[in-house]
């Protein structure tokens, strides 16, 4: 079972969200919760992914997040927000949140996104915007110059893994894909994400869209996960598969 824990400051988004998911057979939500309670049930009942409100009137998100981050076996964390232009989306990518998703994703789509985080994929909303990816850019971590100087010290089996990370692939997707087992593709992602001096999946496929790494689309005008060309980025979207 896929373990859960919602926070939200708004009981009808925590119940929702908890109904949807709850209906799946392999994932059980352990608690839904405001976010002045996140970091104690979390540390309580260790869930595999959070889904974590952005922005609450009684601690912040980013507050949160970094809580999280800092716990001994640290959940996989994505983002929850109404706003497909939040100006903390760039800072949450930085920090290690594993994606984010628009509150009013599709039900359908729910247990997928969350299947995919807790297998290590990152999922980005499919309406982010090329102006929020162009503030994580240019901001911090994710330079146009380290970003280069990782490129070059891919090897060239990594180079292959962090296109399929970037594609929106989860681990064991692409163990399949390569025939190699999950645990020597988790040592590809790591040494990826060291040597591109960054800490998320998520991160890192953005800079692997950045510089072009991706392979053509499978038809004109459509990228290898559906989306259309011209959209951001090429990871999973809030589009049931």
């Amino acid at each position: 079972m896929i373990r859960v824990l919602v926070v939200d400051d708004e009981a009808l988004i925590r119940t929702g969200f908890q109904h949807i998911l709850d209906a799946a057979d392999d994932i059980e939500v352990v608690a839904a919760v405001p976010g002045g309670e996140a970091v104690r049930t979390a540390e309580e009942r260790r869930p595999d992914v959070v889904l974590l409100d952005i922005r609450m009137p009684d601690v912040d998100g980013l507050t949160v997040l970094a809580a999280l981050r800092k716990l001994p076996k640290p959940p996989v964390v994505a983002m929850l927000t109404t706003f497909d232009m939040d100006e903390y989306v760039a800072t949450a990518l930085r920090s290690g949140a594993a994606g984010f998703l628009l509150k009013d994703t599709d039900p359908e789509a729910l247990p997928y996104l969350v299947r995919t985080l807790a297998d290590g994929g990152a999922v980005l909303s499919s309406k982010i915007t090329r102006t929020v990816v162009d503030r994580y850019l240019e901001t911090g971590a994710g330079s146009h110059e380290s970003a280069a100087r990782g490129f070059g010290l891919l090897t060239e089996r990594e180079r292959a893994v962090l296109v399929l990370v970037a594609e929106g692939l989860s681990n064991g997707d692409i163990a399949t894909r390569m025939h190699l087992s999950t645990g020597t593709v988790k040592d590809h992602v790591s040494a990826i994400l060291t040597k591109l001096e960054v800490g998320s999946r998520v991160q890192a496929a953005l800079l692997a869209e950045r510089a072009g790494l991706l392979r053509p689309s499978r038809t004109e005008g459509q990228k290898a996960d559906g989306s259309r060309t011209g959209e951001e980025p090429r990871t999973r979207t809030e589009e049931a598969p």
